[in-house]
């Protein structure tokens, strides 16, 4: 009976690895989220009965595509212990929720729009971005609480300033942070700035500098820590994967410490003959 069942799930660990299948199962998600969007359109409304089958078809495919790759597990608990297997499992349950006239009918479309998400978990150039962004955020953290003080300084100095040439937009200083980001954006700012310069002259020194600060040296911070985390992800993935110039230096590595480590051993040999 166990010989029996270790061909089965050899059988599916050949399937669950397979490309085509793979392709497969991207290709059925792009197709989850062609039919969310086209039941957006009024015009489609008498298509509904066949998207409704088709739905069915999808979140029948994703419940045997998931179960083929829990039963390629040798233990089932090895499948909870990945986090993107565990995201896929929660999102594919979610799906069987039913689509009815019943009161849960929003949500199920709702939790039937994060089958999209699915995708990233099925390519890996996209798990090590998702990878990189998340170990990026306490770094961009601290960036962003320095941003904040900069924003904070000067929406208090432009509050001071500005208050009385344009209540809308610089009276209080929520306010005024309010309109810093739309500074920070390029959203029409320059607007912003001519109409306080016919007071005060000098303002265009206050706007440039925060633009400075906030556009350039901020915001390439960011991205230089992004790039720096994907980077580091990117050398992971070759290491796991067996290729890449990551992957050989990594090799070339451990033959060094193994070959250090014989002649350790071979040295204190030596030395016990002699």
């Amino acid at each position: 009976m166990s010989v029996g069942f270790g061909t089965w799930r050899d059988r599916f660990e050949r399937l669950r690895a397979n490309k085509f299948f793979e392709t497969a199962v991207i290709g059925i998600i792009i197709v989850s989220a062609l039919l969310i969007g086209a039941k957006t359109y009024e015009e489609t409304s008498r298509f509904e009965q066949w998207f409704l089958m088709l739905d069915v078809a999808v979140t029948v495919f994703f419940l045997v595509e998931i179960l083929i790759r829990m039963a390629a597990e040798r233990r089932l608990r090895d499948f909870f212990r990945r986090g993107w297997n565990v995201f896929d499992f929660l999102i594919v349950t979610a799906s069987l929720v039913p689509l009815d006239d019943s009161e849960v009918v929003l949500l199920a479309r709702l939790l039937r729009i994060f089958r999209v998400l699915r995708l990233v978990s099925m390519i890996p150039e996209l798990r090590m971005l998702m990878a990189a962004l998340v170990k990026s955020i306490p770094r961009m953290g601290y960036v962003a609480l320095l941003m904040f003080i900069i924003f904070y300084i000067y929406a208090a100095i432009g509050s001071f300033l500005f208050a009385d040439i344009d209540d809308f937009l610089w009276g209080n200083i929520a306010t005024a942070m309010l309109t810093l980001f739309r500074i920070a954006t390029f959203e029409d700012w320059t607007d912003v700035m001519y109409a306080t310069q016919e007071v005060h002259a000098w303002s265009w020194l206050y706007y440039l500098t925060f633009i400075f600060l906030t556009a350039f040296i901020f915001l390439n911070m960011m991205i230089g820590i992004v790039l720096d985390v994907m980077q580091k992800e990117s050398v992971q993935m070759e290491i796991e994967s067996g290729e890449g110039e990551a992957a050989e230096l990594h090799g070339l590595r451990d033959d060094v410490r193994e070959m250090r480590a014989q002649l350790s051993r071979m040295e204190a040999l030596f030395e016990r003959r002699s």
